[in-house]
């Protein structure tokens, strides 16, 4: 381009910012759209002006979706604040880019620091929440693009993940992120070579990409501790990364990932099995920044071996649609802070309580003016809708989390050498935010368990006569109230006398002792037990099953088992649905009121003198339904006169934590109710036995019994 033109470029590039920030100042954001800055980075790219493109990419992107009125304001100032950076990025022009392949590297340099866009926080925290959703999305296409590449909408897969990294890197670029912006360009510049066909999806690929979005996470990371004013780790982008990305883009597999098999639609499943490289791919031992990266991976499928031959088969892989992998985001969304969420619930809380106080009011039995009567019934179904709409509100889809677990098994799986397809069901189940957020570490330590010592190996598997290709199945589904997450395997199953051996040798269990077979393997969740016979860096130290039981006992939930050994274990993850609300029934011990929780509840009944007896003359048993359980009387737990004290007189209600079945003596029972929890605070944190207070219906306070803490503390 000559000199002259080159000018008259350039006077056309700047009045066409000039008219666009005119109709934004007039007409508002909604005057523009993503066409009117396309041809703009169109322009800057005949002027070999890459940064400019990719602002001009950028703020075209931001405009594809529509916007509620509640959000443009956010995005006039986006907006606004790139047409600004524009000019700048035309008055300043980059040098002419070398011939050599490192130039553009140069241009986009790792170490570069975000400057004049910095300076905006809520820009970068919606960079920072953007990228990390469009890099979850990334890694479950990549999981689906690994089990199904070869079929027709491979192609599909591939270009979702590389839009995704192009808005990622058009973003970057937009606030000055250099090491995310490199990175993305060398992962973008190999997915265009895949999806043009010049490059084969193969195991290196999968897994270049998947720990280019650990490193990325890694950035944000690092941004979010920058904005905090914490200084971050130093940058994982490196020169030894990027030449590891452009290593896999010039190799020449000699196999691509192979054509997937149907299955049924309710069951999507990544296949997962362990890695058979081909000579010319390049050698999965490179270092990695993630240890859980560590190893490459295959799923060819070839015919199941003889079962003489312990040379592991390569299964037919199952396959999840790429639609289904992760949804995009409602566009008619709009972000919200969850402490705002946590505020409105815990006023919309003070609401329900003032209207079961009004309702509960004894002024009420005295009124007759139908029209009041009316206009309080109206009042108490709005408050209900108002509850149910805001505690919907914080409800998210499981399917996120199932997802993460995918990807841990499948990095575990290569690294034990054993072939695992992974099968999910479920994923559109809701449950809160908070429960969804806290259930991830016991997802990740049950299945790296179940990895480590309930599969076989291939070897293993075909000597018992079972398929070497192994299963792992996660599901969630609604039960009475509850959310139910199975996680369950066809492996060796839990052995009976093994645990008990090591809970007598270890002083849990007494020698003799009659235990049932839910007792026995609920005994494998107690801080440091394991059966391992060696530690592996897997797991083996009996710490992770201690970890899970922590989590759902926190979250007011219990767990259930159910194992068959040489066939395989099954365990139940019983959670509420929401931690804000709870379903209890109130009891009254002398002058207080106390809430049980309903899911602890069995049942309740008023004992006769036959049934009850003592152990040694101290602790007293009562028969139920052929059993003997243990009596807890709940007043002298926490010190209060009963009304009486005698057993034929007052009420039994039999209760379970973690297993154990045991009976709670009070005075008598007020009824089921629906209540609003509040904490008690930290000074009365460590109460044990006491999980938290609600105010009920005649206005009193009602303490939430802990029932796991009532029976270790029974007295």
């Amino acid at each position: 381009m000559s000199p002259d033109a080159a000018i008259a470029e350039l006077s056309s590039l700047t009045e066409r910012i000039d008219e666009l920030s005119t109709r934004l100042l007039i007409e508002g954001v909604q005057a523009l759209a993503t066409e009117d800055f396309l041809p703009l980075a169109q322009a800057a790219r005949e002027q070999q002006n890459e940064p400019l493109a990719l602002a001009c990419d950028a703020l075209a992107d931001s405009l594809k979706s529509p916007r509620k009125k509640s959000a443009r304001a956010q995005l006039h100032t986006r907006v606004s604040h790139g047409l600004e950076h524009l000019r700048t990025l035309l008055d300043n022009p980059p040098a002419p880019a070398s011939k050599q392949p490192a130039a553009p590297r140069a241009a986009i340099s790792p170490a570069a620091e975000p400057a004049s866009l910095a300076a905006d926080e809520d820009l970068i925290r919606e960079f920072i929440t953007e990228s990390g959703e469009h890099l979850v999305n990334i890694e479950g296409q990549m999981l689906i693009l690994e089990s199904n590449a070869g079929d027709g909408e491979s192609i599909e897969t591939l270009n979702a993940v590389f839009r995704a990294f192009h808005t990622i890197k058009g973003l970057a670029g937009f606030l000055e992120f250099g090491s995310i912006q490199a990175l993305a360009h060398e992962v973008e510049t190999l997915l265009d070579l895949a999806r043009n066909g010049k490059l084969l999806v193969t195991p290196a690929v999968v897994d270049v990409v998947l720990e280019s979005t650990d490193v990325m996470r890694r950035e944000l990371a690092s941004i979010e501790l920058r904005l905090a004013g914490k200084t971050p780790p130093p940058s994982g982008v490196d020169e030894a990364l990027l030449q590891r990305i452009r290593d896999v883009s010039e190799g020449e597999p000699e196999t691509a990932l192979p054509l997937a098999l149907e299955i049924e639609p309710s069951l999507k499943s990544v296949d997962l099995a362990p890695a058979q490289p081909s000579p010319a791919q390049p050698s999965p031992a490179q270092p990695l920044l993630n240890p859980l990266s560590a190893t490459a991976v295959s799923s060819a499928p070839a015919a199941l071996p003889e079962p003489a031959v312990p040379k592991p088969a390569q299964p037919a892989p199952a396959a999840a649609r790429p639609a289904e992998a992760a949804k995009p985001a409602d566009s008619a969304s709009v972000r919200i802070d969850t402490g705002k969420l946590d505020q409105l619930m815990d006023m919309v809380g003070e609401m329900v309580i003032a209207q079961t106080l009004i309702g509960h009011s004894p002024a009420l039995a005295t009124v007759t003016d139908a029209r009041l009567l009316s206009d309080l019934t109206q009042l108490a179904r709005i408050t209900a809708d108002v509850q149910r709409i805001t505690t919907g509100m914080r409800m998210v889809p499981i399917g996120l989390q199932f997802q993460k677990t995918a990807r841990v098994i499948r990095d575990l799986s290569r690294r034990a050498g054993k072939q695992i397809v992974f099968e999910t069901s479920g994923e559109d189940t809701e449950v809160d935010k908070t429960i969804a957020e806290e259930i991830s570490d016991p997802l990740l330590h049950m299945v790296r368990n179940s990895i480590d010592h309930g599969i076989e190996t291939p070897a293993e598997r075909i000597a018992l006569g079972k398929d070497p290709t192994a299963h792992i199945r996660l599901a969630a589904y609604h039960q009475s109230g509850q959310i139910v997450i199975s996680i369950s395997d066809d492996g060796r199953g839990l052995n009976r006398e093994k645990i008990l051996a090591k809970a007598i040798e270890r002083g849990l269990v007494q020698p003799g002792a009659n235990l049932t077979d839910s007792e026995v393997f609920l005994l494998i969740f107690e801080a440091g037990f394991s059966t391992a016979e060696k530690v592996t860096d897997i797991s083996g130290r009996g710490v992770g099953m201690d970890v899970v039981r922590r989590h759902v006992q926190a979250l007011r939930g219990r767990i259930d088992i159910q194992s068959k050994q040489g066939v395989g274990t099954t365990f139940f993850l019983k959670l509420p649905l929401t931690l804000a609300i709870i379903e209890g029934l109130v009891i009254v011990v002398g002058d207080q009121r106390y809430i049980a929780p309903i899911f602890s509840v069995k049942e309740m009944f008023r004992p006769t003198a036959d049934m009850l007896s003592t152990v040694q003359g101290v602790s007293e048993m009562v028969m139920v339904r052929g059993g003997l359980l243990p009596i807890i009387r709940l007043h002298r737990r926490f010190n209060k006169q009963p009304r009486t004290t005698v057993l034929t007189e007052g009420t039994l209600i039999v209760a379970e934590a973690e297993g154990h079945q045991f009976c709670l003596f009070v005075d008598d029972l007020v009824g089921k109710q629906e209540v609003v929890i509040k904490s008690l605070g930290q000074r009365f944190a460590h109460v044990v036995g006491i999980a938290g207070c609600a105010i009920l219906g005649d206005g009193r306070v009602g303490l939430i019994l802990d029932m796991h803490g009532i029976f270790k503390g029974k007295i």
